[in-house]
């Protein structure tokens, strides 16, 4: 009798407070390539839940602890953070607030991956995590201010660290940059004088479906990497 194939589950989490707009926009997009490339995927909204960061319990670092790599926790993240347990592709978005993305993000990240990392090293000197497999993970970033201006500002060493910590905790991790988006829905309300609405509205209109496409890819490739 031939086995049936578990179909691969992929979790999309949307660190910005807004449903509709560029952050999740981005995320929606590469949900589709996920699906395309055969996954169930869920896309989880975190301004949506309260929750707070680590507090330093250690309950995942006890000794025989049986928090099985999920956070001791319980509120109304302890269900996603166990869905994400179980999930073969996590995928983070998140705008990006003084250099660094949303506070509720990070604090999602640290109940994340916290409990799954420990403080343990192998005989060849690797992390050990408490994963049994590979799980391909992805951080997405969108942001007010241009690609040159990001570089220039020092963006890409503190954002990477993010990508850095996902690619231990799980194995794998990749980064989208989605740069110059399109803030306001209607710019007359609002003052500023630091950028044209005219040059936003141009740019969006030439590069915002790119990005959309580039998350599609994402998506797909991430559903790829999974293990047979």
């Amino acid at each position: 009798m031939e086995e049936t194939k578990k179909p691969i589950k992929a979790i999309f989490v949307n660190g910005s407070p807004r449903k509709r707009w560029n952050t999740a926009r981005v995320l929606e997009s590469a949900m589709e390539g996920a699906r395309e490339a055969g996954a169930e995927c869920e896309l989880v909204h975190l301004y949506d839940i309260q929750f707070q960061g680590c507090k330093s319990c250690f309950a995942c670092k006890v000794k025989n602890s049986k928090t099985n790599g999920v956070c001791a926790l319980r509120d109304d993240l302890r269900p996603v953070l166990e869905r994400c347990r179980k999930a073969d592709v996590i995928v983070l978005g998140s705008p990006i607030y003084y250099s660094y993305p949303t506070g509720l993000l990070r604090a999602f990240m640290e109940r994340l991956c916290f409990p799954v990392g420990t403080y343990m090293y192998d005989e060849n000197g690797k992390h050990i995590c408490l994963r049994d497999r590979v799980i391909p993970t992805a951080m997405i970033f969108t942001m007010n201010c241009p690609e040159d201006y990001m570089k220039q500002i020092g963006y890409l060493p503190i954002l990477e660290e993010n990508t850095k910590v996902m690619a231990d905790i799980f194995g794998y991790s990749e980064t989208l940059y989605v740069c110059n988006t399109y803030q306001f829905a209607d710019y007359s309300r609002y003052d500023f004088n630091l950028f044209s609405e005219e040059d936003k509205r141009h740019h969006r209109d030439e590069h915002f479906d790119i990005d959309l496409a580039n998350a599609r890819a994402l998506g797909a490739r991430l559903v790829a990497k999974c293990p047979e």
